[in-house]
């Protein structure tokens, strides 16, 4: 059974580490770095490559700051 995930992302808390990034198991990574900056001045994390979420989480957890939430559904 194969699991899709969607992912929701604090950008305005986002530091841009890219700790998650590498953390995603995926290839290419369903995250990445955007050319936008928030309010901070930090380049915060988008998605970038949504249909190939599995929903693993590993993102969230590895970040250092809590600001991605992951849901994830049966396909």
């Amino acid at each position: 059974m194969a699991f899709k995930g969607a992912l929701v992302i604090n950008t305005e808390k986002c530091k841009g580490c890219e700790v998650c990034i590498t953390g995603c198991p995926q290839n290419p990574a369903c995250i990445a770095l955007s050319k936008k900056v928030n309010a901070k001045g930090y380049n915060y994390l988008e998605v970038v490559n949504a249909d190939a979420c599995i929903g693993c989480a590993n993102c969230a957890v590895i970040c250092p700051d809590g600001v991605i939430e992951v849901y994830r559904a049966k396909e």
